[in-house]
């Protein structure tokens, strides 16, 4: 179940409102500077989510370590964090307004001709950039890594995280004209779109508070 939700909360980062409508720019980064090459733009995509990916690895390693650190207390912790998360659910359905949630940092980076390593270090600055901005979704997931209090399970968790997130993206860097229909839709009914991730990041405090 913790990884089905974690992979579920990586997919509604991809799709969250800061990261949805900047999907072709990014995507178009990874193929404008390799001609059209596919198999340069799959490799430029990959490392662009291993540099994310490493990013969350070491929050989960954190994340692990504090969980061993508070297990006392966990109990308590575990009430604490599910009610945030749950409070994230009701803001991110846009019950109340909250910016912080729409929000991402500002790191100026030369993308203009990517490669291998400059893929995987745009990957980074990705992850740390949009913090803001998937808060919601990245805190639910870190707080079920909080909850296994082991430092492996958490890092399987984060890598989900990450699998939620970057498979979207992969897809779309191979798929970019045909999934312009898809993205589209998506912005169309965005509303419900918002609405179906706050109803999962409630589920996740409940689950959080619960079991």
């Amino acid at each position: 179940m913790n990884y089905l939700m974690t992979f579920l909360e990586g997919f509604a980062s991809f799709i969250s409102p800061c990261i949805l409508p900047l999907i072709p720019m990014y995507i178009s980064y990874f193929s404008r500077s390799e001609k059209d090459n596919t198999k340069k733009t799959l490799a430029n995509a990959i490392l662009f989510c291993l540099g994310f990916t490493l990013i969350f690895i070491l929050m989960a390693v954190f994340a692990s370590s504090l969980g061993v650190i508070i297990n006392q207390h966990i109990n308590i912790i575990k009430i604490v964090f599910g009610i945030i998360c749950i409070l994230f659910g009701i803001l991110y359905m846009d019950i109340f307004k909250f910016k912080m949630l729409g929000k991402s940092l500002n790191f100026k980076f030369d993308v203009t001709n990517l490669n291998v390593f400059r893929s995987f270090v745009f990957g980074i600055l990705f992850s740390v950039s949009h913090v803001p901005c998937t808060g919601a979704f990245l805190g639910s997931a870190l707080m079920l890594v909080t909850k296994e209090q082991d430092m492996l399970q958490g890092i399987l968790l984060m890598i989900t995280y990450s699998i939620g997130i970057g498979i979207p993206f992969i897809i779309s860097a191979l798929l970019v004209q045909k999934m312009k229909t898809v993205f589209d839709f998506i912005k169309k009914h965005f509303r419900v779109v918002k609405i179906i991730a706050g109803i999962l990041l409630i589920l996740t405090g409940l689950y959080l508070i619960i079991f």
